[in-house]
C-alpha cells in the first residue's frame, strides 16, 4: 500500500486527501476513515479496512466534486455497490467506476425524482452481450433500490451493467456504447434484409449477437481466422441471401470501426443467419 498515509484534507467520514511516502496525493474511500481525523494524522495500513486510491488527477478532482455535492449517505452506498460488484466479479475494477458511476447513479436519481425517464435502446443486446455484468447489475439497482426506497427503471440495470464491464476491461464507456450502437443497427438491417422480427430472447439470436460481439474484437485485436474457402463456397451457392448479407453486415462494420475484416467471417457469420430463417 506504500504507506503511511497523512491526512491532508477530509472530505467526509468516509473519504479523505492524503499523501503517501512518496509525497503522491491520493484520495482514499473506506467507511470511517475521515471520522474525527485532522490534518497531518497518519493513517497506517493496518488501519485500513478497504480503500480505493484514485490516482489520476482528474479523476480526483471529479470525485471532490461529487463529495461535496452529494449526500455523505449515498457516497457510502455507492462504496459499498462498488465492493459488491468487485467481489461478484472477482477482480480489481478500474478506479475511473468511482467516478463514473457514482455520477451516473446520481444523474439517475435525479431524473427519477423530476419524473423523466431515459429509455435504454440497447438493454437486450447488454443482457446478451455482457450476461455476467448484467447480473451484477440486477442486484446492484436492487440495492440501490432498497437503501434509497425507490423504483430505478429497468433500463438502468443495461447502463450500470456497462460502467461495470467498462471497469473489469478497461474499455472506454465510448467504445463499448459504439459496440452496442452497432450490434443494433446490425440487427435492424438482419430483420429488414430477411423481412423477419428478431426474438431477442431466442438462442439463435443470443448466439448471433455474441458471434458478432466476437467478431468486433476480433477486428479490434487484428486477430486472424483460419479460411474456410471450399465452405464459403458451398454456402455461397446453397444459401446466397444469407451469403451477401453476412457481406453487406461485414462492410458495415469494417466502415464503422475503419478496420479490415478476413473474408472468413462472412462464414461464420453466414452460419448464424441460415439458423435465423
Amino acid at each position: 500500500m506504500n504507506g503511511p498515509f497523512h491526512i491532508q484534507k477530509t472530505l467526509n467520514n468516509n473519504a479523505v486527501v492524503a499523501s503517501n511516502a512518496s509525497s503522491q496525493e491520493l484520495i482514499i474511500i473506506g467507511k470511517g476513515i475521515g471520522f474525527g481525523k485532522k490534518i497531518g494524522d497518519v493513517i497506517t495500513d493496518d488501519a485500513i479496512d478497504k480503500l480505493y486510491i484514485l490516482t489520476n488527477e482528474k479523476e480526483q478532482e471529479q470525485y471532490k466534486t461529487l463529495v461535496h455535492s452529494l449526500d455523505e449517505s449515498f457516497i457510502e452506498l455507492l462504496n459499498d455497490v462498488i465492493t459488491h460488484i468487485e467481489g461478484r466479479m472477482q477482480t480489481t475494477l478500474n478506479e475511473h467506476i468511482h467516478v463514473a458511476l457514482t455520477d451516473h447513479v446520481a444523474f439517475a436519481v435525479k431524473r427519477l425524482e423530476q419524473g423523466m425517464d431515459i429509455r435504454n435502446p440497447f438493454l437486450s443486446e447488454t443482457q446478451t452481450l455482457y450476461p455476467k455484468e448484467y447480473t451484477v447489475a440486477e442486484e446492484v439497482i436492487e440495492q440501490i433500490n432498497q437503501s434509497l426506497g425507490i423504483h430505478l427503471p429497468e433500463g438502468e440495470i443495461g447502463f450500470v451493467a456497462l460502467h461495470i464491464h467498462s471497469a473489469v476491461t478497461n474499455k472506454s464507456l465510448s467504445d463499448i456504447n459504439e459496440h452496442s450502437r452497432l450490434i443494433n443497427r446490425l440487427a435492424a438491417i438482419i430483420e429488414e434484409s430477411l423481412s423477419i422480427k428478431l426474438d431477442h430472447k431466442s438462442i439463435n439470436y443470443l448466439r448471433l449477437v455474441r458471434h458478432l460481439r466476437h467478431t468486433i474484437e476480433r477486428m479490434e485485436m487484428g486477430e486472424q481466422v483460419d479460411k474456410q474457402e471450399k465452405l464459403a463456397k458451398v454456402l455461397k451457392e446453397e444459401y446466397p441471401l444469407c451469403y451477401n448479407l453476412a457481406w453487406k453486415l461485414i462492410k458495415v462494420m469494417q466502415n464503422t470501426l475503419n478496420k479490415p475484416i478476413p473474408e472468413a467471417e462472412a462464414v461464420y457469420l453466414t452460419m448464424h443467419l441460415q439458423r435465423l430463417t
